[in-house]
């Protein structure tokens, strides 16, 4: 009886507990809710993640700009009240002047005393004056040869060509020439000009042009020397490489200098029948004509 009683409680055990396969269906659905749990953390973390990526932050630019803003605001505020204050307040007077009335001096009408340098007082150059004035004297000891003005024709003559120079003087409007002589005892010859002309064009030309061809083996026959005190396209010196020696004659050496200032141009001429020329002396003549310019 026993026995018969316990099978059918082994039956219904057996009916009422689920199979192997059974129970592993039954098993995996509770083993997989936490492992769901995990990936949709998981998720949720990434995607706070990527909000916290997308979402932008306020930088330092923002806060940079408000203040330069606000003090170029107060700048333009600060200089706009201050224009309309003193718009507002009456001017300040000048304090008086220590003379009153500025004298001026009494037209006068032309007479025997009127000149240029009279009329044109304010606008003279002393170059304006007395061109052979301005040229230097003889040493002490030389004899003086010649002294005063010029003709175009009469310097003309000194060139090779004349015609030619006398054309080109014309042309770049030679306006007064002037120059001195002398001669230092039986040997040395020195010739002062000057050449004035209308402007300065005019002297450039003529300066240029006779500096051009003085390295010339014919004439020179060297760079020569720049003047101190002017640039070195504006004044030179030359002493001749060689002595001039003929048979019969006394051997000759030439000296040179030519230089501009303004619209006057200075040209030199040195000669010793002894073959001997320093150029030291040649370079103090220019000097001490250029200072009188």
């Amino acid at each position: 009886m026993e026995h018969e009683q316990t099978i059918p409680e082994q039956r219904k055990e057996a009916e009422t507990s689920p199979d192997s396969d059974t129970r592993d269906q039954l098993s995996t659905p509770a083993a997989a809710e936490p492992a769901a749990d995990g990936v949709a953390a998981a998720d949720a973390a990434e995607a706070d993640a990527d909000a916290d990526a997308v979402v932008p932050r306020r930088g330092r630019r923002r806060t940079t700009l408000l203040i330069a803003g606000a003090a170029a605001l107060g700048v333009l505020a600060g200089v706009v009240t201050g224009y309309a204050i003193q718009y507002d307040r009456a001017p300040t007077p000048l304090p008086p002047l220590a003379q009153g009335t500025l004298v001026q001096p009494k037209a006068l009408a032309p007479d025997d005393n009127t000149t240029n340098k009279t009329i044109n007082g304010n606008r003279w150059h002393k170059t304006d004056d007395d061109l052979a004035k301005l040229l230097i004297e003889a040493p002490s000891g030389a004899k003086v040869a010649g002294s005063g003005y010029d003709t175009i024709d009469s310097v003309a003559t000194e060139f090779e060509e004349p015609d030619v120079m006398l054309r080109h003087l014309v042309k770049t409007d030679a306006r007064r020439l002037a120059s001195v002589a002398w001669v230092e005892g039986d040997s040395t010859f020195v010739t002062v000009q000057l050449l004035q002309f209308n402007d300065r064009d005019g002297a450039d030309d003529y300066q240029s042009g006779q500096s051009g061809y003085m390295p010339e083996k014919k004439h020179a026959g060297n760079d020569g020397v720049a003047i101190p005190g002017l640039p070195s396209d504006l004044g030179h010196v030359w002493v001749d490489s060689e002595a001039d020696e003929k048979p019969g004659y006394l051997p000759m050496r030439s000296a040179r200098a030519i230089a501009r200032r303004g619209d006057i141009v200075l040209d030199i001429h040195y000669v010793n029948n002894r073959g001997k020329v320093a150029e030291s002396d040649v370079m103090d003549l220019a000097k001490r004509q250029l200072e009188r310019l």
